[in-house]
């Protein structure tokens, strides 16, 4: 191998090394097909992103196809809207699965004649034992197992009862059908396997065709056979099913589909269960899946989270064989650099204080150019009203400042973003609470940004919004859902005791300029020296909501730390 195949095979992952090793010795002819096989019975998270990026790019990167496929086999879990979230939140990502959209229950046919096929065999038989028994009977790592007493049945009868089991002649739970393989076997996933149980419930596709339901770990290899699936990439929690999923193709004789693990996508300060996600929302601590504070693609995605951010995170976060903690900052480093680069540069003000500019005209406005977004000339220029009252922060202006504080002061210069310069003269308190409720200055009428004459040297730069023109708007302000960087790593605490009570900060009243009257869900903006926004589902055109995507620098270490 010369140098530089050597060093172009070093950049490959070692999933990329074994599609590559395969491709190379013919296997499959050369074929690559991957699939994402979501169970729908909840929403995406931050975990599936690693999943869904790496089966579409790999097979993207060598020519080859991607399936998606619900594994749709517990439908006591599963519903439809489930189903279209995820379809949702895939194409939104970037990928694309054409017309191959699949389900396991597209396969139930066909699995339960694989079921008869075992039956045949004599490697699969109809159990009576109750949950509890075949527990007791599977023993443990250190103990064998015992075996059922049912578990040597003639073929002919198990043969009957699983007829008898699909065509409902049995209550739900009294019968299984259990794979006969070692009850001593020191993989405890082959201590005879469930493989189906009866369940009357209603099922999100099938309707009530079905009583009886494959496993997942019966259903989702074998349909990772059926489909032809070449490479089956899937995170390390899978590999111990992995010589179960083996044997099953042995013994019936099907297509070799290969697993081959990753390491989890683990970040710090969230959650990858969708169990405990969905208590999250059950028990009210979120809104829904959407939640903006949520780990969900969908909540990321209402947060204003860009797509292509949590792509290149996945890239730089690697494929690892390992599962470790990424933390967070990564993440977080993503997206505002993406931001950074797609977001108009606005004005808004979260905490107002009213700015009084004595010496201009009652009345009078004027329009004046801002570029919307310095990192991209063709993003272009907008116009924005001033004013003779303007909105500024209420920490621009400190009555009594510390020393070298260039913001607005008595007798303090600053300028106004793309507009003037002013002078504080004076300041208006509430006489009850001391509250300071306007502030009095000065405006150089030839102080104007990019013609500036007055020779007056401002520090400061502060943004501003003018009232008779701004838009008053809600915004939603979110920190961390937890509070530590693994809320689930002790078992014998609940991850709620973990939840940051203070996630959700509400400002219900504050002021944008109006370019944003029109500002759509999708849509990216920098509010200026406040961090990235984005406009909320829950806006209406009498109020709109900003959600704040991430602030312009990481204040958790210092607020936190």
């Amino acid at each position: 191998m010369s140098e530089i195949e050597k060093t172009a095979k070093e950049s490959l992952n070692f999933i990329e090394q074994i599609v590559e090793e395969d491709i190379k010795n013919g296997k499959h002819a050369g074929r690559v097909h991957t699939r994402f096989p979501p169970e729908p019975n909840g929403y995406l998270h931050i975990g599936h992103t690693k999943a869904i990026c790496i089966n579409f790019q790999t097979a993207q990167k060598y020519g080859g196809l991607t399936n998606l496929r619900f594994d749709d086999t517990n439908p006591s879990t599963e519903e439809t809207e489930y189903v279209e979230n995820i379809k949702k939140d895939i194409r939104w990502l970037g990928f694309d699965w054409d017309d191959r959209e699949y389900y396991a229950s597209d396969y139930f046919g066909q699995l339960y004649e694989y079921a008869i096929d075992l039956i045949k065999k004599g490697l699969a038989y109809v159990d009576d034992s109750s949950p509890e028994e075949i527990a007791a009977q599977k023993g443990n790592i250190d103990v064998p197992g015992s075996e059922s007493p049912y578990r040597n049945r003639s073929i002919e009868e198990n043969l009957s009862l699983f007829q008898q089991m699909k065509e409902g002649g049995f209550p739900d739970g009294s019968k299984v059908l259990r794979a006969k393989i070692d009850m001593a076997h020191p993989n405890l996933l082959f201590r005879d396997p469930v493989l189906y149980r009866i369940k009357r419930d209603h099922h999100h596709r099938t309707g009530d065709e079905w009583i009886i339901y494959p496993m997942y770990d019966f259903a989702h290899g074998q349909s990772d056979s059926i489909e032809g699936i070449t490479h089956s990439l899937c995170s390390l929690e899978f590999i111990h099913h992995r010589p179960l999923y083996d044997w099953f193709i042995e013994k019936l004789g099907i297509f070799p589909s290969r697993q081959i693990e990753f390491a989890r996508m683990n970040v710090s300060y969230m959650i990858t269960s969708k169990r405990k996600l969905l208590k999250l929302v059950q028990d009210g601590y979120v809104s829904g899946w959407d939640d903006p504070r949520m780990p969900t693609i969908s909540g990321m995605r209402r947060r204003g989270v860009p797509a292509a951010a949590i792509r290149t995170f996945c890239d730089k976060a690697g494929v690892a064989k390992r599962d470790n903690l990424i933390d967070i900052s990564l993440l977080e480093f993503c997206v505002r650099d993406e931001l950074n680069r797609i977001a108009n540069r606005v004005m808004g003000v979260v905490d107002p204080i009213k700015m009084i500019i004595t010496n201009y005209p009652e009345g009078q406005e004027e329009w004046l150019e801002i570029e919307n977004n310095p990192e991209n000339e063709a993003a272009g220029k907008r116009e924005m009203p001033f004013s003779r009252e303007l909105y500024i922060e209420r920490d621009d202006f400190m009555e009594n400042p510390p020393p070298k504080y260039n913001r607005l002061a008595p007798g303090q210069f600053v300028r106004l973003k793309a507009a003037y310069i002013v002078q504080c003269d004076d300041f208006v308190k509430d006489a009850t609470t001391g509250e300071i409720k306007a502030i009095h200055c000065t405006y150089f009428a030839n102080s104007k940004s990019g013609s500036d004459e007055s020779g007056i040297k401002a520090k400061g730069v502060i943004h501003w919004v003018s009232a008779p023109h701004a838009l008053e708007v809600e915004v939603r302000e979110y920190d961390r859902l937890f509070t530590v960087p693994e809320p689930t790593k002790d078992d014998n605490k609940d991850f709620l005791e973990f939840v940051n009570k203070a996630s959700l900060k509400v400002i219900e009243k504050a002021y944008v300029e109006p370019s944003l009257a029109n500002a759509q869900e999708g849509e990216h903006y920098q509010f200026l020296r406040l961090g990235y926004f984005a406009p909320d589902l829950d806006s209406k055109p009498e109020k709109m909501v900003f959600n704040k995507t991430i602030g312009l620098r990481d204040t958790w270490a210092k607020v936190k730390g």
